[in-house]
């Protein structure tokens, strides 16, 4: 019986090995990593080199499907007057599905960011050559 339990739990950790690819997390799911991220987000918090700019994101909304369609709505208001600005485009899996990289109709959307926490309700990505870090929670 013990031969049987460390036979399934050897076989078991190397199941899940790839699951350790993120910073802070998880270090197991069940779920593929694409079907992780495919989800409707809306910010959580948003900070740059930790200090929380959330305010200013708190009305972007990121729609990701399975087959790398990317929507991304941003409601915002400038003198009184409400804005909606909405760009679609495709995202994928970069460096070993450790980064993913939005591609945008409105390439100011554009970007590639690596993913520091990919679980079922937190996507946690830090701009790739920059200072900013999202924690996207579902919608």
């Amino acid at each position: 019986m013990k031969k049987i339990m460390i036979g399934l739990l050897v076989a078991t950790a190397f199941a899940f090995q790839s699951c350790d690819d993120y910073p802070d997390g998880p270090l197991v799911s069940l779920k593929s990593k694409t079907e992780r991220v495919a989800n409707d987000w809306k910010i959580g918090e948003a900070l740059d080199e930790g200090t929380n700019i959330t305010s200013e994101y708190e009305k972007y909304e990121l729609s990701l499907t399975k087959d790398g369609e990317a929507i991304l709505t941003a409601n915002y208001n400038f003198l009184g007057i409400n804005y909606e600005f909405t760009t679609s485009g495709t995202w994928e899996f970069l460096s070993n599905e450790t980064k993913l990289s939005f591609d945008f109709e409105n390439d100011d959307a554009d970007g590639i960011y690596e993913i520091l926490r990919l679980k079922e309700d937190e996507l946690w990505l830090k701009e790739d050559a920059g200072t900013i870090e999202l924690h996207f929670m579902p919608r």
